[in-house]
């Protein structure tokens, strides 16, 4: 079914509100992607919101981390908490004076109420339900008329506590006997019943709207069409829906996709710190410290994973194109990206398939972009100074990068290109090494030093192949060992090139240097 949520009259406008309560999980990250994709596809307008109005739950830092790992993986907003726009202030607590009207307009509808109930009062309420075997004690429609609150106190001595500075909240008005329903794009049409939905706290005593009463006000101000977000907020869906008729503003209510949650690796509950911890990969994009514990948290972009290659993890989970391609650039996911085929079932995250993706962007990097990266190792090794220099590495990168997942593997695979081997792969000498192999390597090693021979990776092949037929051994009985003289592993780049880009006198001394080793180290 082909998509077809913009308006003619109501330009797409999506947002993304975090809560800065610490690092961004990488969940998260993907909600943001999502909104990303549905606004840049529909030509409208991504809104970065910063949802902080629980300050006892703030966490000094975190926003910055939050746009540090937008912009890190090249998920632009138009409208934020950075660059302004037409609704500003986009950080709720700046928007704190706005709030009261709309909790105070709802009073007077008579749809919500104050509630001067103490902790106390809460707590007691609590434990007379749960002594009648109530499953789910709540404040809700039937507890309320037995509570202090505007509906069961006169006008006056609600004013009067008012007046008084009386610490109270203001709760929604629940109706009773209702069905509430509404289309998710996702799941499809969701109907609840307000039997099983509470009071809900809007406005706190410290003079803070809660989540529920400013991320409807503040979608309704910022005319957001379409809410992408995860799935753990759609017990409250209900609650907003009624929000938005409370306030007459169902013609500007948007349209609702709840996104699945991302499961850990065996499928068995959402994805979590620990289970990165565990398992050994990041649940973050950036790392993090935590300010107060000081705990830190690894991310994707340290352990280097490339930002185009988490996005792509990021967008298949939950999402398919439809058909076989697996690469997508953020143009082309922009281009194919639709909400009818996200899946509303949780998404397994795969570290092996986080490494797949970065191994594939790794590859087709240009080897010259690669060796800029490589050359800051290559210079910290203590490298020749003849050998450190970009146009050698970048041909270097292009003969190791197919056996690398991270640029932080390049040293190990080929660092024998830079600095001869220090020590050979031994279980390959002594399982194929002997007299015969000795005697070939000499010969070799004088037709390789022959100026006739232009070393390149074709003659190279082809001196060893005539030089095993006329020694009456296989060519493959020579190539793991030549190998291991040269580089010192068993295992690494194409034999012939790794040998053309080293060049004949480093070949030829190599092999000079092997035989002399093996020699000595056979005969103590």
């Amino acid at each position: 079914m082909a998509e077809n949520y913009s308006s003619a009259t109501r330009p797409v406008r999506v947002r993304f509100a975090p809560s800065p309560t610490g690092p961004l999980h990488i969940g998260g990250v993907r909600t943001a992607l999502y909104n990303y994709l549905f606004a840049r596809r529909h030509n409208g307008t991504f809104i970065l919101r910063i949802e902080d109005t629980d300050r006892n739950r703030f966490v000094p830092g975190a926003e910055q981390y939050i746009v540090e790992s937008l912009k890190w993986l090249g998920i632009h907003f138009d409208e934020g908490v950075v660059n302004g726009g037409p609704h500003a202030p986009y950080r709720q607590s700046e928007r704190k004076p706005m709030y009261r009207q709309y909790a105070e307009e709802l009073i007077k509808r008579g749809n919500a109420y104050y509630a001067f109930d103490t902790t106390e009062e809460l707590e007691a309420m609590r434990k007379r339900l749960e002594a009648a075997k109530v499953a789910a004690p709540q404040y809700n429609y039937i507890t309320r008329s037995s509570m202090k609150n505007s509906l069961t106190l006169s006008e006056d001595e609600t004013k009067k506590r008012l007046d008084s500075g009386e610490p109270y909240v203001i709760r929604i008005k629940i109706p009773r006997n209702e069905e509430v329903r509404f289309h998710d794009i996702i799941r499809g049409w969701v109907v609840v019943h307000t039997q099983s939905l509470d009071d809900k706290v809007l406005f706190k005593s410290d003079g803070m709207p809660t989540y529920h009463l400013a991320n409807v006000v503040d979608d309704y101000l910022m005319q957001i069409t379409h809410v992408i977000r995860g799935e753990e907020w759609l017990p409250s869906a209900p609650l907003h829906v009624l929000l938005y008729r409370f306030m007459g503003w169902q013609d500007m209510m948007p349209q609702f996709a709840h996104l699945s949650l991302l499961l850990r690796p065996d499928g068995n509950g959402k994805l979590s710190k620990r289970d990165g911890d565990r398992l050994g990969f990041p649940v973050f994009p950036l790392d993090w410290k935590d300010p107060v514990t000081g705990e830190k948290s690894s991310g994707y972009r340290e352990q280097g994973y490339f930002p185009e290659a988490v996005v792509n993890l990021l967008a298949f989970l939950g999402w398919n194109p439809g058909t076989t391609q697996e690469l997508f650039t953020m143009e082309e996911l922009v281009e194919t990206f639709t909400l009818d085929r996200v899946s509303k079932h949780g998404a397994k995250f795969d570290p092996e398939k986080a490494r797949w993706y970065n191994r594939q962007y790794l590859i087709r990097k240009p080897n010259e972009e690669l060796a800029d990266i490589f050359l800051q190792v290559v210079k910290a090794k203590g490298v020749p100074e003849n050998l450190v220099n970009r146009d050698y590495t970048a041909k270097v990168c292009g003969l190791i990068k197919e056996k690398a997942y991270f640029t932080s593997d390049f040293w190990d695979i080929g660092g024998f290109f830079y600095i001869p081997p220090a020590a050979y792969d031994n279980s390959v000498i002594q399982k194929k090494w002997n007299d015969h192999l000795h005697s070939f390597f000499a010969k070799l090693k004088h037709e390789l030093d022959n100026p006739s021979c232009n070393f390149t990776a074709q003659s190279i092949e082809a001196v060893i192949k005539s030089l095993a037929a006329e020694s009456g051994i296989s060519p493959g009985s020579v190539m793991q060992p030549f190998r291991v003289i040269v580089t010192g592993m068993a295992a690494g780049p194409a034999l012939f090139e790794t040998m053309e880009l080293l060049g004949r006198d480093e070949v030829v001394k190599r092999i000079d240097a092997g035989l002399i080793r093996i020699e000595a180290s056979s005969t103590t």
